[in-house]
């Protein structure tokens, strides 16, 4: 009998990543697959199976249950199913619940005094079915009701969206009229309309990394990835955007902290990764010509890291596939290039740091070659010390 297992859609380089970790400490570790599956439950009875095997007795000995689903609902249901019977979760389902909103998130940050974007919520849909079957058009009161408390640089988003996509920017009213009129009602954004001033993060953000283990306090890492570029406002790395790496300002990891107990409530052990920026107003540090230089000379170290990370057969040998990605972001990171964006990077951070904004947590972070390599933070280890955490239930 196994005591801990993983809970994921489909096992992708976190989830291998997880597995390797776990044989390197000796972790025993079972695998619960949650995309086509059928859980089935009455009174006094559940099974859990796929089409080809049955993971009910699988659930039954387990007792922790590491939540790694990708679809931000898809994990809701996995860890209510899991409380329902009786499991610990990492995470467990009110940080799942909580992190899955942008605005369940910044109220939670509101309430401890943590620096957010300023922030709008507009309940109703731009357009609304009435019981006729005619539609109503909420557009330009929207616009009114927005542009009442953002006058200008107003950011669009969708609450529960991730990896910036349908993230667009308004500079102007016509602008917030185009973004209105393609936003459509979906799982990603169900009910109502998400504005947020545009927070002046210069070319970069933070992802930084918060956990607890059972008993212990929570501890914020000492280094955060950092995501940056200039290709437009947002700075996801899944528009194309590079990373770095930065040693956080001490004020900036106890803010961290205490966003990640705002998010995790009691909860006795969990992890979570926070999105931040940096307000840094209109000050120029360094020449940005210059700085723009350089990220053109990284680029080409860049592509050689994405061309290793687009390899086809990397999960048939992946411990292959992992030397040989971080071969590559060792070599990027190696560059005369990033040293000079990276120490831009921490002068500036470390002058704003009383000014770094909150605005999101994630609870299923990507991290095997990114945050691992570049910011030294296999997340595998904090998640599984916290699962571990939990067994003395």
């Amino acid at each position: 009998m196994v005591d801990l297992a993983i809970l994921y859609d489909r096992s992708e380089s976190d989830e291998l990543g997880i597995r390797l970790t776990a044989e390197e400490k000796e972790i025993e570790l079972e695998y619960i697959p949650f995309y086509k599956i059928a859980f089935g439950f009455n009174k006094n009875k559940f099974t859990f199976q796929s089409t080809g095997k049955d993971y009910s007795q699988v659930i039954k000995d387990c007792k922790v249950v590491l939540n790694r689903g990708q679809s931000k609902n898809r994990r809701i249901f996995a860890a209510s199913i899991m409380e329902g019977l009786n499991k610990e979760v990492v995470n467990p389902l009110n940080v799942e619940t909580i992190c899955q909103s942008k605005i369940r998130s910044l109220l939670k940050f509101m309430e401890k005094g943590i620096n957010i974007p300023k922030t709008v919520y507009v309940p109703c849909n731009v357009k609304e079915e009435m019981a006729s079957g005619e539609y109503i058009d909420n557009t330009n009161t929207i616009i009114r009701l927005v542009e009442n408390q953002l006058v200008k640089n107003i950011v669009i988003k969708p609450d529960a969206g991730t990896h910036g996509r349908s993230v667009s920017l308004a500079k102007n009213s016509e602008d917030l009229m185009k973004i209105l009129n393609q936003l459509q009602t979906d799982i990603t954004n169900p009910s109502g309309v998400v504005a947020q001033e545009l927070i002046p993060k210069w070319f970069y953000d933070l992802r930084i990394i918060v956990s607890k283990e059972k008993n212990k306090k929570a501890f914020c890492e000492p280094t955060a990835l950092v995501r940056g570029g200039f290709k437009e406002f947002r700075t996801n790395t899944f528009l194309g955007n590079m990373v770095f790496h930065v040693n956080l300002p001490e004020n900036v990891k106890k803010q961290a902290e205490k966003c990640g107990k705002a998010l995790a409530n009691d909860s006795e052990a969990w992890l979570i990764a926070l999105d931040a920026m940096p307000n840094i107003d209109s000050k120029t540090y360094v020449n940005e010509n210059e700085l723009k230089q350089k990220f053109t000379e990284l680029q080409e170290p860049f592509e050689e890291v994405l061309k290793v990370k687009a390899d086809p057969n990397k999960k048939s040998d992946f411990v292959k596939y992992s030397k040989n990605v971080e071969k590559a972001y060792l070599k990027y990171k190696s560059n005369e290039a990033y040293a000079y964006i990276q120490e831009v990077v921490s002068k500036t951070l470390h002058k704003t740091s009383d000014k770094v904004v909150f605005h999101e947590g994630n609870s299923c972070p990507e991290f095997w070659e990114q945050t691992r390599i570049i910011a030294g933070i296999n997340v595998a280890e904090p998640l599984l010390a916290c699962a571990k955490s939990l067994l003395d239930r």
